[in-house]
C-alpha cells in the first residue's frame, strides 16, 4: 500500500485529471466561440454557453482541491512552485477570474445591450490564455529548471521556455478537443453535430501531433522527466493505452458512435495526466524536491487523507446529482419517444 505522501500526491494528481475532464472541457468551449464567422456561429455560442452554465462554478473545486492539499501536505514545494512561477500563476487566476466574470456578464445578460461582444470576446480569450499557462506552468515543473535556485532567487522565467510552451499548446488542444466531443450530444441538430465532429476530429489530429512535439522538446528541455517518462516499466502499457484511446476516439467519431467517443476522449486526457504524473514520480519539483522530503508531518497527511475521504463521500454524490438534473440527456440518453402504436 501507497505511503502516506504517495496517497496525498495521488489526490492532486486525481484533482487534476478531474480538472482536465470537468472543467478544462469548459475552457476548450470559450475556445470554440473564436470561430465566429461561420454560419452557425451563433448557435455554437449559444450552445457552449447552455452547456457550461449549470457546471461551470462546480468544475472548479478539483483545482482548489488540488491547491489545498499540495500547500498543507507539501508545504516546501507549494512555496517553491508559488515562488518561481509567480507570475504564470497570477495570470492564470486572472483568466480564472476574468473567463468567470465574463460569461456570467454576458450570458446572464437582461436585455442586449452594447457590450456583449466585447464580454464574449474576453470570454473566448481568457478561455484560451489560461490552459496555456496551465500547461507551461505543468511543464515547468517537470523541466527541472525551478527549484530550491529560483525560490532563493525569485521569480522563474522557466515557463517561457518552449518544453513548457508546448506543453501549453498541448493542454489547449486537449481541453478543445474534449469540448468538440462532448458538446456533439448536447445537441439534437444535426448541423450542429456535424460542425463538432469536424472539429473535434482536427482536434484529435493536433493533440497527437503536440505530443509528438513534447515528447521531441523533452529529450532536451526535460531531459530527466523524458528519461522517466519512457524509461520505466509501465511507459509501455500507458502509452499502448493512451494510443489506443486516441484511436477509438477517432474511429468512434468517424463512425458517429459519439457515446464511445466521449468514453475515449476522456480516457486519452485522462492517461496523459497519468503518464505526467508517473514520470514526475517521486518528485514533485525537478529536481531536487521530492515527494518524501517535501511531505509535511505524518500527523498532518493522516488528517488531510482522512478530510478529503469524508469530503468525497457527501463531494460525489452532489456532484453526480448536478449533473443528473441538469446534464441527464447528454449525459444517459434522451428518452425514446413513443411510436405512434403506443
Amino acid at each position: 500500500m501507497p505511503d502516506l505522501p504517495t496517497l496525498a500526491s495521488m489526490s492532486i494528481l486525481a484533482s487534476l485529471i478531474l480538472y482536465a475532464l470537468l472543467g478544462g472541457a469548459d475552457f476548450g468551449g470559450g475556445v470554440l466561440n473564436l470561430y465566429r464567422r461561420e454560419p452557425r456561429a451563433a448557435a455554437r455560442r449559444l450552445l457552449v454557453a447552455r452547456a457550461i452554465g449549470p457546471v461551470w462554478e462546480t468544475n472548479h473545486i478539483w483545482v482548489i482541491i488540488a491547491v489545498v492539499v499540495l500547500f498543507t501536505a507539501f508545504p516546501r514545494a507549494y512555496a517553491v512552485i508559488s515562488t518561481s512561477l509567480f507570475l504564470p500563476i497570477t495570470l492564470m487566476l486572472a483568466g480564472i477570474v476574468l473567463r468567470g466574470a465574463a460569461f456570467a456578464f454576458h450570458h446572464y445578460h437582461p436585455h442586449g445591450e452594447e457590450g456583449q461582444d466585447r464580454w464574449e470576446r474576453i470570454f473566448a480569450g481568457a478561455s484560451l490564455l489560461t490552459p496555456l499557462l496551465l500547461g507551461a506552468i505543468v511543464g515547468a515543473v517537470a523541466s527541472g529548471d525551478i527549484g530550491a535556485r529560483d525560490a532563493a532567487t525569485g521569480i522563474s522565467w522557466a515557463w517561457l521556455a518552449p518544453f513548457p510552451l508546448a506543453v501549453g499548446l498541448l493542454a489547449l488542444a486537449v481541453f478543445s478537443f474534449l469540448a468538440a466531443v462532448y458538446l456533439i450530444l448536447e445537441t439534437d441538430e444535426l448541423p450542429l453535430q456535424e460542425d463538432f465532429r469536424s472539429t473535434a476530429l482536427w482536434s484529435s489530429w493536433g493533440v497527437a501531433v503536440l505530443l509528438l512535439v513534447v515528447l521531441l522538446l523533452a529529450r532536451r528541455g526535460a531531459t530527466e522527466f523524458f528519461h522517466s517518462l519512457l524509461g520505466r516499466g509501465w511507459s509501455v502499457g500507458i502509452v499502448f493505452l493512451a494510443a489506443s484511446a486516441a484511436l477509438g476516439a477517432h474511429v468512434s467519431l468517424l463512425r458517429r458512435a459519439y457515446g464511445l467517443a466521449r468514453v475515449c476522449a476522456a480516457a486519452q486526457a485522462a492517461l496523459i495526466l497519468a503518464g505526467w504524473g508517473g514520470a514526475q514520480y517521486p518528485f514533485l519539483v525537478r529536481p531536487g524536491l521530492s515527494i518524501p522530503a517535501t511531505a509535511a508531518p505524518a500527523a498532518t497527511l493522516r488528517l488531510i487523507l482522512i478530510a478529503l475521504a469524508a469530503g468525497a463521500f457527501f463531494l460525489f454524490p452532489a456532484i453526480f446529482l448536478l449533473f443528473r438534473v441538469f446534464k441527464r440527456e447528454a449525459l444517459f440518453g434522451r428518452p425514446r419517444s413513443p411510436s405512434p402504436g403506443e
